[in-house]
């Protein structure tokens, strides 16, 4: 590491003093480590997929919440609605926190998993150094990441819920939209949900989360795996087909976990729904969460929202196909 670094770095500060302009932060960025030149080119590159895939987002958070208004709606219909009644900034509500969760998750993730890989091949030499060590490693940074984020993804959640009663014209007789907002802000969600009901609130509906890590990832491994053996052999080396098969095994992972997400964005605004507003009471884990959602709201509600994932996928994928 000695002395081949230190002579460029040497080279790039000379030529930065004599060219001290647009020159000097390209030296800048040469200078980083390639890790964070990576996190840098994938935090931007993942905030402006968020950002064009926000009002999605949004759409799809009040279908899982079932908000009055739109859980009867189409997607369509959905964001036609929000564009009339809240103006375009109402498309990107929430978006700031997700944008923001972006880089710590990714950095967290990156870094844990070769630490938790080295752990379990150090400790359990006895499962080699195989797939299966990189299923568990990568499901256990994925698990650290998002403990890490959790709060951020609330915020998200909490400020995507609140549907602004702007116009007079949007009541119609309904009633669970606001003057006001019940929160003004990421800071804003953090201090009231911490007043709730202290740290422990900031993870309100973590568990399903977590509980689906494993078997997404898992499931995600397995269809990929068998999807690319059913390829013939001189097709197998394939960008394309690689995608492809990558794009399937992720809607058919999603598919399968997506009950938790909706248990997990129910738990999330629970708060914003009083359990005498509606009947339901509050879910206090995984199992009662989707017991009740069956019960109260049908088998359907754990889909609701599942046709904007694929859309998402689709338009994800496309780019590259």
């Amino acid at each position: 590491m000695g002395s081949s670094q230190g002579s460029a770095l040497s080279t790039n500060v000379a030529e930065f003093v004599e060219k001290p302009s647009a020159r000097g932060e390209v030296l800048f960025v040469d200078c980083l480590p390639t890790y964070v030149k990576e996190l840098i080119a994938g935090g931007a590159a993942g905030a402006f997929a968020k950002t064009a895939i926000a009002p999605l987002e949004r759409v799809k958070i009040l279908m899982q919440t079932r908000t009055e208004g739109f859980h009867s709606q189409g997607v369509f219909q959905s964001l036609k609605r929000l564009l009339k009644h809240e103006g375009i900034l109402g498309l990107y509500k929430g978006n700031g926190a997700s944008v923001l969760r972006i880089v710590p998750y990714a950095a967290l993730h990156f870094m844990t998993y070769e630490q938790y890989r080295c752990w379990i091949i150090n400790n359990y030499p006895s499962l080699g150094t195989g797939p299966s060590i990189d299923l568990l490693a990568g499901s256990a940074a994925g698990g650290t990441a998002v403990l890490c984020t959790y709060p951020l993804d609330l915020a998200r959640t909490k400020l995507a819920y609140q549907v602004m009663d702007t116009k007079a014209s949007f009541r119609n007789g309904i009633h669970s939209y606001h003057a006001q907002p019940v929160y003004n802000g990421i800071k804003d969600v953090f201090r009231s949900v911490y007043m709730e009901g202290g740290i422990l609130a900031l993870y309100r509906g973590v568990g399903p989360t977590l509980i689906g890590i494993l078997p997404y990832a898992g499931l995600k491994f397995y269809v990929y795996e068998e999807l690319k053996r059913h390829v013939p052999e001189e097709h197998q080396k394939s960008i394309i087909m690689r995608l492809s098969c990558g794009a399937l095994a992720g809607l058919f992972g999603q598919t399968f976990t997506y009950p938790l997400d909706v248990v997990r964005r129910q738990m999330q605004i629970q708060s914003l729904q009083p359990s005498n507003q509606g009947g339901d009471p509050r879910y206090r884990g995984t199992f009662q969460g989707l017991t009740t959602i069956i019960r109260n709201q049908g088998w359907r509600q754990l889909f609701a929202g599942l046709s904007i994932n694929y859309l998402k996928v689709i338009t994800e994928y496309t780019p590259f196909l």
